[in-house]
């Protein structure tokens, strides 16, 4: 009753379960679709090496297929190879050929490699054999050292001893110190194993670098070396030049070694080179903008270019004899000693020009702004700029002066006794350096600014006009209380040749 009320019956239950059953005891045991088509080709080798059931079966590097199973041929010393090859993956043919390759390092094994023969051969039919002509096995190690001598494979065997101990040695302190920090201390293995830290992504890139060699559409690398093809078999015409070119080349190289003290220098100086050159293509790539607007500009002007200079031809007609020997030539020509002379002034002006701009900033920055001051001296104060005060006295002087004798014009000054003495000072009437004395009723006034008895040293290497305006009416121009002049050495003269500076 429960059965009918569910809508199946214990029979078709159980039929159910049976086939389920069977499906999966296929899938276990098969380890393939069911229904799918298959056909069995076997293959006889003289050593199947290390070839097990399910290795895969490839043509050309693609999966068809799979080893079912390995044994001995008969009762031959050949083994026999069975196969199961996939229906879609074209047909085999009886020329076809089989070899047994060792699959890639991380895959382990080995790998039958199918070649399915020629479209002209019959196909092999479904439980054919490949005949043991036609099928090849990988060299084994063995085989390939059983062709040395014994010497060899002795020193060989010691390489291989030698690589073990490099391997698990340990490096010296004097080697660690050469070492990248990462592996200093590692034995040659440690230091191997640590590489493949950066394996993955290393071999990332590598697998990146291989596809972009291969090209978009994978048929680049093949262009390229059928290309290279080509070009080898012109250069094998050209063997002769070939040779010539060689040998050139070994004395090219033979002139740059002779010269190799030369070529370091200049290695050396690129560095400075290439950075200069970053900075000149620094400032090109910045006159870009400007230049590619003024070469705008010209695009625009070119089509004028033709009939301005059209226009320009009567110009040039008029102008040319302007050019000529007896006008502007001529005047070149007579022109051209005095250009000389033009240069040698040039240069001389140069040399002139710093002295004339030192004297010119000492008149306006010193001497004239110390003439303008207005000397304070009290009642007796003339209110005008020292320079006018200056000129005052002179005419004064002069008017006083009108006195003439025998030996010329002179001043006289009248003293009439008393119980000051003057001093006139350096005088050139009685003697070259011959002081006049004097006795007055009262004793004479000070001077403003206060006469200090000699000229301040001259400095002729301090410029003029680094010197501050000086301050006539200052503390200092005021003198000794008592009126009597400071105690100061005497002035040179001027034609004095100890004041004479180089």
């Amino acid at each position: 009753m429960r059965w009918a009320e569910q809508g199946i019956s214990p029979l078709k239950a159980l039929l159910i379960g049976v086939v389920v059953l069977g499906l999966m005891s296929y899938f276990v045991f098969e380890k393939q679709l069911p229904f799918t088509h298959h056909y069995t080709i076997k293959a006889v080798v003289r050593d199947s090496n290390l070839l097990a059931s399910g290795s895969p079966v490839r043509i050309g590097g693609v999966d068809v297929g799979k080893v079912t199973s390995t044994g001995r041929y008969g009762n031959t010393n050949l083994a026999q190879v069975t196969m199961e090859i996939d229906s879609d993956s074209g047909e085999i043919r009886k020329d076809a050929t089989i070899a047994i390759r060792p699959r890639l390092f991380l895959e382990g094994n080995f790998y039958v490699q199918l070649s399915p023969g020629t479209p002209s051969a019959p196909p092999l039919a479904d439980g054919g054999t490949i005949p043991v002509d036609h099928t090849s096995e990988p060299v084994q190690l063995d085989q390939v050292l059983g062709a040395f001598p014994a010497s060899i494979r002795v020193a060989l065997q010691q390489a291989v001893q030698g690589f073990g101990e490099a391997l698990d040695t340990k490096p010296t302190a004097a080697q660690d110190r050469g070492l990248d920090p990462s592996v200093r201390g590692l034995t040659g293995a440690q230091a191997i194993n640590k590489t493949f830290d950066t394996s993955a992504s290393s071999l990332r890139d590598s697998a990146i670098v291989s596809e972009a060699l291969t090209g978009p559409t994978g048929t680049e690398l093949r262009q390229t070396i059928r290309s290279f093809g080509r070009a080898s078999a012109g250069l094998a015409a050209a063997d002769r030049q070939l040779t010539s070119l060689v040998s050139d080349f070994d004395q090219t190289v033979r002139a740059t070694a002779s010269q190799q003290q030369s070529l370091r220098r200049a290695v050396a100086l690129l560095a400075p080179t290439v950075r200069n050159a970053n900075f000149a293509f620094s400032a090109l790539y910045t006159a870009f903008p400007t230049t590619e607007r003024f070469a705008n500009a010209l695009a625009g002007a070119l089509p004028q270019l033709p009939p301005t200079i059209h226009a320009a031809l009567p110009w040039l007609a008029q102008a040319r004899p302007l050019l000529s020997q007896p006008e502007l030539q001529g005047l070149v020509r007579a022109l051209s000693p005095a250009a000389g002379s033009l240069a040698v002034l040039a240069h001389d002006t140069l040399r002139f020009l710093p002295k004339i701009d030192a004297f010119n900033r000492c008149i306006s920055g010193v001497f004239l702004p110390t003439g303008n001051i207005a000397i304070n001296d009290g009642a007796l104060s003339a209110g005008v700029p020292n320079y006018q005060e200056f000129w005052y006295a002179m005419a004064g002087q002069a008017a006083e002066g009108q006195g003439a004798d025998g030996n010329g014009n002179y001043l006289r000054i009248n003293a009439s006794g008393g119980p000051y003495t003057v001093e006139s000072g350096q005088t050139n009437f009685l003697g070259e350096n011959d002081v006049g004395f004097a006795r007055m009723p009262a004793k004479p006034l000070r001077t403003r600014p206060a006469y200090p008895n000699g000229v301040p040293p001259l400095q002729r290497r301090v410029p003029c006009y680094t010197q501050p305006v000086p301050d006539v009416n200052g503390p200092a121009s005021f003198g000794p209380a008592d009126g009597s002049r400071p105690n100061a050495p005497r002035p040179p003269r001027p034609n004095d040749p100890s004041d004479r500076k180089p």
